[in-house]
């Protein structure tokens, strides 16, 4: 990386606006996350999920001034999340608008420090930044998406598609080791199962991060297996120019049993031969 800001357009991400007097209240009592935690100049990541626990998107939480709240998700989950959320609205005083068409999202990777008034910051040296259409890309070197997502899938931060969608409860895509998730707020759509797998069991299958060691085709939502056996779905992954790939991956732990793992031995759709490279931060016990 270069010492001066790095700016990447992310051209695969909208926004959402939640206006009115209950917008906090409402996302509250929809998400895995305490939005009463939100702060300005930060970002604050919540999961959306069912009622099965399954996680079916991850958003990125911003205070919009005026007690507005903004969202930013991939662009292909926008309106979808949007017609979700509108079921549950009822008589709640809020209104949730798309702004993706109206507004431009970057990122700015700084090898200092990020803050500033018109950005939130999203990891160390990492911020986001909203312009409208009609405005001027922020100041600095260009950043391509690739690079973007490899420091993602470096720092061990799932993302949730199209392809990954209601796939996944949310201690397998790691949201408890990312602060996505609340164990001491009020209750949300899936947070009985989610408090289930966190306070009585050992989740089995975690987000993993591996390199894959001879050239191989995979996308994001792709299915394979590990030369040890064990089944992998991909979350995240960037290719490099030699034909590799480093990827974010769900896949059973090291330790835990594949014994009557139905969904493993039914997805597997190519044999991959990788290295498990760490995380950096760690698995819960």
């Amino acid at each position: 990386m270069t010492r001066s800001d790095a700016i990447c357009p992310l051209e695969d991400f909208g926004t959402l606006r939640f206006r009115g007097p209950d917008a906090s209240s409402f996302l509250q009592g929809q998400l895995s996350n305490d939005v009463t935690q939100l702060e300005r100049g930060s970002i604050l990541r919540a999961g959306l999920h069912n009622p099965q626990g399954r996680t079916l998107a991850l958003l990125w939480l911003a205070s919009g001034g005026d007690r507005d709240i903004l969202a930013l998700l991939p662009l292909e989950l926008v309106n979808v999340v949007a017609t979700h959320l509108r079921r549950f609205q009822l008589r709640a005083k809020l209104t949730i608008t798309d702004e993706s068409a109206q507004q431009r999202i970057y990122g700015r990777h700084a090898p200092g420090d990020t803050t500033s008034p018109d950005s939130w910051s999203l990891a160390p040296g990492r911020a986001l930044l909203l312009r409208t259409v009609d405005e001027c890309a922020p100041p600095g070197e260009p950043m391509s998406r690739t690079q973007w997502r490899a420091l993602d899938v470096a720092a061990g931060l799932p993302q949730v598609y199209a392809a990954t969608s209601a796939q996944f409860v949310a201690q397998m895509l790691n949201l408890d080791c990312i602060n996505a998730v609340s164990f001491s707020k009020g209750c949300y759509t899936g947070q009985e199962v989610i408090a289930r797998a966190h306070y009585r069991g050992r989740v089995k299958r975690r987000l993993q991060r591996f390199e894959s060691l001879a050239p191989c085709s995979l996308a994001i939502g792709d299915s394979g297996r590990l030369e040890d056996g064990r089944a992998f779905r991909v979350i995240e992954l960037v290719q490099r120019s030699d034909g590799c790939s480093e990827f974010l991956a769900v896949a059973p732990l090291p330790v835990a049993s594949h014994e009557g793992d139905e969904e493993s031995r039914s997805s597997a759709e190519q044999s991959v031969n990788a290295r498990a490279l760490p995380l950096p931060y760690a698995l819960p016990d």
